[in-house]
């Protein structure tokens, strides 16, 4: 199995290199390690690691904002890390799509879990999406066949399953998705 890449944000360099250990010794690669938010988000994008931790206060940009900005160009689960024990500071990292959070001082023990559970979510979240892309396009195609059918209907004088039973046909004979045949016949209906 190849070792989790993880992305270190952390401003002060003795917890940084605390967590670097913890994570060595967890079995992950550290692949790249920030002292501020920005520096944070260009190397997320250099390196592009499977995961990432990330002090919630540090300088030139916070860890939320370094979240959503990480993930707005390429999703990857976060952990934040935080010394603050504010209900706001967890509520904001809820709303910005943070699946793990974890109050300092933190020790492998509490490190472990966290990034299992932050990785589950991260992939139930993009199953989710997936399912919901795939779901938009079938019924996409399914209201442009009704489409095609009817105009088939109307213009061919024919019943719903013999409509259909064209559109099959011509997507078979062309080799053309379903969906595909019936976006050029309603192309070719609007230029009639």
């Amino acid at each position: 199995m190849e070792r989790l890449r993880v992305l270190i944000a952390e401003d002060e360099k003795a917890i940084a290199m605390g967590l670097r250990a913890q994570l060595k010794a967890l079995g992950y690669e550290v692949v790249a390690e920030a002292a501020n938010g920005r520096q944070a988000v260009a190397l997320a994008q250099e390196v592009k690691p499977d995961l990432a931790v990330l002090d919630i206060k540090m300088p030139e940009m916070d860890g939320i904002e370094a979240a959503q900005a990480i993930t707005a160009v390429r999703p990857i689960p976060i952990v934040l890390l935080t010394a603050y024990k504010e209900e706001q500071l967890a509520q904001k990292a809820a709303q910005a799509g943070i699946y793990a959070y974890l109050v300092k001082p933190i020790s492998k023990d509490d490190l472990m879990p966290a990034i299992v559970l932050a990785r589950a979510r991260f992939e139930e979240f993009q199953q989710l999406k997936k399912e919901i892309s795939d779901l938009k396009e079938a019924l996409e195609a399914r209201k442009l066949i009704e489409r095609a059918k009817g105009i088939l209907m109307e213009r061919r004088q024919l019943t719903e399953a013999e409509a259909f039973r064209r559109l099959q046909m011509m997507s078979q004979n062309q080799h053309m998705k379903l969906a595909d045949v019936a976006r050029a016949i309603i192309t070719a209906e609007k230029m009639l």
